[in-house]
C-alpha cells in the first residue's frame, strides 16, 4: 500500500490528526509500536508518511520527516513566522514575557510579527502613549500590527502576513489570541475567554496546540496562553545574537567576549545610554541572561 504525505494537524493521547497535503482532508492516525520503544512522537506542524487502512477509515503514521525548526513552548514544528499577540490593556503587556517569545523565536530563525490586539481599550492619553511607546520601541525591528476585533483595524494587513505561510500565535491568556482567529476566519470558530477580574489576567481558553487551516490560506497554530516561559537550550552566551538591535554594536566592546552585562567599555551599554538601544530592552536581555546563568549553575 503506497504512502501519502500530510501535516500533523493536532495531537491526540494515543493518536494524531493529519492533514493529507493534496486533498486536504483530515484522517485520524495511530502510531506504530516502534515509535513508543524508540520514544519517537510527532508533534503538530510535523510533515508525516502515512498508509490508510483497507476501509480508508484510520491511517498508520509511518515516517516523520525531517523538521526545519521547533518550538518548545509552544511545541511545534516547521514554522514559518511567529505572532506574537500580546496587548496594552486587559491584560497589561508584560514586556519581559514578549522578549522571552522573540529570543526563542529568533533562536529557531523564525520571522517575528507583532499584534498589538485590543486597542479598543485604550481611552485615556496615558494608555494611547503606552502604545505610542511600545510600536517605538519594536517597530523599528520587528512589524507590529495594531488591531482589535471589534473595529477590525489592519485585518487585511495582518491577512497578508498569515496567507500561504505556517504560523503560530502565541502570548498571554486573555490577550484575544482565540478571537481574534475567529474575526480573520469565522469559520474556525474557536473558544473565546475572558479576563479574571481577581487575577487581572486571562484565562487559559486553549489547553492544547493545534493546526488549523485558514480559507484564505495558509496554517496557523493556536496555542495555550502562558505568563511565564522556559528558555530551553538557549546559552547564555547566545542569547546577544537574538536582541537583533544588539548586532549594530556587537563587536565594537573593550572585550572581545565582553557579555554586556558588567563589563567596562561596553559598546552596548554606552548604546543604551545615548538612547539607540531601548533601556527596557536591554534590562530584559540583562535578566535573560542571569536567569540562563543560573539555571546553568544549578545543574552543574
Amino acid at each position: 500500500m503506497s504512502w501519502r504525505k500530510g501535516i500533523v494537524v493536532r495531537f491526540h493521547s494515543d493518536m494524531v490528526t493529519v492533514q493529507d497535503l493534496e486533498s486536504n482532508q483530515k484522517i485520524n492516525c495511530f502510531l506504530p509500536g516502534r515509535f513508543k520503544l524508540q520514544k519517537i512522537r510527532p508533534i503538530v506542524g510535523d510533515y508525516v508518511e502515512y498508509s490508510k487502512d483497507q476501509h480508508n477509515t484510520y491511517g498508520r503514521i509511518e515516517n516523520i520527516l525531517e523538521r526545519k525548526n521547533e518550538l518548545y513552548r509552544p511545541r511545534v514544528a516547521n514554522l514559518d513566522q511567529l505572532v506574537l499577540v500580546t496587548s496594552i490593556k486587559e491584560p497589561q503587556v508584560d514586556l519581559i514575557v514578549v522578549d522571552k517569545i522573540i529570543v526563542l523565536a529568533e533562536k529557531e530563525k523564525l520571522d517575528v510579527v507583532i499584534v498589538l490586539n485590543k486597542t479598543d481599550l485604550l481611552g485615556s492619553d496615558e494608555e494611547k502613549r503606552e502604545m505610542e511607546r511600545f510600536i517605538e520601541i519594536y517597530g523599528k525591528i520587528y512589524p507590529v500590527i495594531p488591531t482589535s476585533k471589534l473595529t477590525k483595524n489592519n485585518l487585511d494587513i495582518l491577512k497578508s502576513y498569515l496567507k500561504n505561510k505556517v504560523s503560530t500565535f502565541a502570548g498571554p491568556s486573555g490577550v484575544g489570541k482565540s478571537s481574534l482567529l475567529n474575526v480573520l476566519d469565522p469559520k474556525l470558530k474557536l473558544r473565546e475567554g475572558e479576563i479574571s477580574k481577581k487575577l487581572g489576567r486571562g484565562k487559559h481558553t486553549t489547553t492544547y496546540a493545534e493546526l488549523l487551516y485558514f480559507d484564505f490560506g495558509g496554517y496557523i497554530v493556536d496555542t495555550p496562553g502562558f505568563s511565564s516561559l522556559e528558555l530551553r537550550g538557549i546559552k547564555k552566551d547566545e542569547v546577544r545574537r537574538y536582541f537583533r538591535e544588539f548586532l549594530e554594536f556587537d563587536g565594537f566592546c573593550q572585550f572581545s567576549n565582553c557579555s554586556h552585562t558588567v563589563e567596562p567599555g561596553c559598546a552596548i551599554k554606552e548604546a543604551v545610554e545615548n538612547g539607540q538601544i531601548s533601556l527596557s530592552r536591554y534590562t530584559n536581555y540583562c535578566q535573560i541572561y542571569e536567569e540562563i546563568e543560573d539555571s546553568s549553575l544549578k545543574l552543574q
